[in-house]
């Protein structure tokens, strides 16, 4: 599982480059890595971590997440599902397929990669392979929308895209965020689009044109309070170069190293998106 509350490398760059002595830098992992990574259901995937983090004494005052790509729908699960867990301060996300992927990458060599390839290459929204490949669960064809919210186990959920049976309490854990920064790698050839890890994506119906995240009916009838973070200020959309999730040490100190501070109080000068003007706490 790709999930991670701090990147490794992000320590070193840390005690480099800042006195965060009170940082506590915790990699949560479970069952057998990649394996569970492609062939747990993400739902189950946010279970288990929840519970992880709801027993972690050392994050009851809440703490902050970085996210990498497949791991960023599991980390928002915890922002949205996990009743009881401690809050999240900051969440940064680094090439999260949050509005979903129009095509599913191969996995690679080896046994378990061609099981899971050939998994890919068959009826993704059925409950067998919704059951059975993580991936399965934010593929979203933009040609096959009702099938996609209707027989989709995760991102419709989490995304609250279903008509009738969107959650208030899922909106309202996502906007208690201090800070939200979505990280897009300008060389991703994993999650397309891109703009996915933006939430923008294609029109229902079509593979073009390719939405904004702001063009969205996500984000204009703010599905999960996107638009409320964006509007408060709280929201980075940020662009650096590289492929998934290949970041350089300068972007990491610069975009994430100044959000993992384990304090709630910590934010940066925030501004209305439209009159640019300073908001107050």
């Amino acid at each position: 599982m790709e999930l991670q509350l701090l990147v490794l490398r992000v320590k070193k760059q840390t005690s480099r480059s800042f006195s965060l002595t009170s940082l506590a830098l915790l990699d949560i992992a479970f069952g057998n890595g990649k394996r569970d990574s492609w062939f747990m259901p993400l739902m189950k995937q946010t279970e288990i971590v929840c519970e992880k983090v709801k027993q972690m004494k050392e994050l009851r005052k809440g703490y902050n997440i970085v996210g990498r790509s497949q791991g960023n729908l599991v980390a928002r699960g915890l922002i949205e599902f996990c009743h009881g867990g401690p809050p999240v301060f900051n969440y940064i996300s680094l090439a999260g397929p949050h509005a979903g992927i129009s095509s599913v990458p191969l996995c690679g060599n080896g046994s378990l990669c061609e099981i899971a390839d050939k998994l890919i290459k068959s009826e993704i929204y059925s409950d067998f392979i919704q059951n059975h490949l993580a991936p399965s669960n934010y593929l979203k064809i933009p040609t096959e929308i009702n099938k996609y919210l209707e027989k989709s186990k995760y991102l419709p959920k989490l995304n609250n895209e279903i008509p009738n049976q969107r959650n208030s309490t899922y909106k309202e854990r996502f906007t208690s965020l201090h800070n939200l920064v979505l990280v897009k790698f300008q060389d991703d050839k994993v999650i397309v689009p891109q703009d996915s890890s933006w939430f923008g994506f294609y029109r229902d119906g079509a593979f073009k044109p390719l939405l904004s995240a702001q063009q969205t009916k996500l984000y204009t009838e703010d599905w999960i309070g996107l638009k409320t973070l964006d509007d408060a200020g709280k929201v980075k959309f940020v662009s650096v170069k590289g492929a998934h999730i290949i970041m350089a040490d300068l972007d990491v100190v610069k975009y994430v190293v100044p959000y993992l501070q384990n304090h709630p109080s910590f934010q940066q000068k925030r501004f209305n998106r439209k009159t640019k003007e300073t908001l107050r706490p």
